[in-house]
């Protein structure tokens, strides 16, 4: 019997107030898969997101991670997901190692496997020699592999990232993927990722997503997408082309910028 997928979203919707940020928005990732949701500000990805990861409740629509409802199974979903958000999810006063220890506590991950998840989760994101240092003494690029390694900790099925490498400089945005694909290809999970790094969603997305207003304008594999535009278009022009939006993204480094940046991503989704 074939596995569900990982995502199968549809006719989702999603209001605040007077505004709807998403509207019959579908949506599938296999098991396995990788796949980009890309879009300008206030497109509606967090939200999206968000709703995946059981923090926004579904409103209208159907959605379901690997068969489960996501109305009424939170926390079975929750036990199958890691969640890196644009928020800072780190507390600055614990060390990187009681960072993921607390992660692994909320993930129910057996106390007697604890200890070695913990140190694994750090050693695969290179945090081994910095984990009893205190996280408010991390640099940016710390700070960002130190909340993929709370996300990891519990081993998830499907991860989900918004915009994970957001002010990271080159070396460390190929660094935190270059993590990411170990462990999906060591562990097979599925990744949904929101990026405005056209570069990284052409090289590390099976498919893409492209959202625009709250509504899905297209999706396919960015080379299909770049054909259907025109014989020698990038990703950035497939997405100016359905979303008429420049690119934009900051450069901080430390804790204090990360927190700068995350700010400003909260206004992308």
């Amino acid at each position: 019997m074939s596995r569900p997928p990982a995502v199968d979203c549809r006719g989702l919707s999603h209001r605040y107030g007077k505004f709807t940020a998403v509207s019959g928005f579908d949506l599938t990732v296999a098991a396995g898969e990788t796949v980009g949701l890309l879009g300008p500000n206030g497109a509606g990805k967090t939200t999206v997101i968000r709703v995946l990861a059981t923090l926004t409740p579904v409103q209208q629509g159907e959605v379901r991670i690997f068969g489960l409802d996501a109305r009424c199974d939170t926390m079975d979903i929750r036990y199958n997901i890691g969640y890196v958000p644009q928020q800072l999810s780190i507390e600055a006063a614990l060390t990187g190692r009681q960072n993921v220890e607390l992660f692994a506590r909320l993930y129910d991950v057996p106390r007697r496997e604890r200890a070695e998840r913990v140190a694994q989760a750090l050693s695969s994101m290179q945090l081994g020699d910095v984990a009893d240092r205190t996280a408010g003494t991390y640099s940016g690029g710390m700070v960002r592999r130190l909340e993929l390694a709370q996300a990891l900790v519990n081993r998830p099925s499907l991860l989900l990232l918004d915009e994970p490498t957001v002010g990271l400089d080159p070396i460390a945005r190929d660094g935190v993927w270059d993590q990411v694909d170990r462990m999906q290809a060591e562990f097979g999970m599925a990744v949904l990722l929101t990026t405005h790094y056209m570069g990284e969603a052409d090289a590390l997305c099976d498919r893409v997503a492209l959202m625009h207003h709250g509504e899905l304008r297209a999706q396919g594999t960015p080379a299909d997408l770049k054909r259907d535009v025109g014989p020698h278009a990038t990703l950035e022009d497939v997405f100016r082309h359905h979303a008429g939006s420049d690119l934009d993204a900051a450069t901080p480094a430390g804790l204090r910028e990360v927190r700068a940046a995350r700010r400003t991503a909260r206004r992308v989704g």
